[in-house]
């Protein structure tokens, strides 16, 4: 995936270390308290352009003790439990779909019998 490593939570991605740094996912909810904390997002080049992600550096002043980083690392767990009920949602409507289709796609694939002329 990329060149760093990631923080876990259980099977939870929460956070990530790049060149030394320290960058915590956000969504819709979190993204703006971390972009009024002055927060730098994480940028990477693939393909030839950068790509911005959901994944900030948190607060300067988060990193001087565990006390000032915790809330910050709430919010991030936050916002991976978030993405993966999501997750687990879209795959759920996924998998219903599925068996429809491939009954669908059985029942197109009988072959009607020949009916004689004449």
């Amino acid at each position: 995936m990329f060149g760093g490593h990631g923080i876990y939570c259980g099977d939870l991605m929460f956070g990530l270390v790049d060149d030394d740094e320290i960058f915590l996912k956000t969504d819709d909810e979190t993204r703006p308290m971390f972009e009024e904390a002055g927060c730098r997002r994480w940028v990477y080049s693939g393909g030839g352009k950068k790509m911005e992600t959901n994944y900030f550096r948190p607060p300067d002043a988060a990193h001087e003790s565990p006390e000032d980083m915790e809330p910050w690392g709430r919010l991030a767990l936050e916002a991976a439990r978030r993405a993966a009920r999501v997750k687990a949602a879209r795959k759920k409507a996924k998998a219903a779909k599925k068996p429809a289709k491939a009954a669908n796609k059985a029942s197109r694939s009988v072959r009607k019998p020949l009916r004689r002329r004449g």
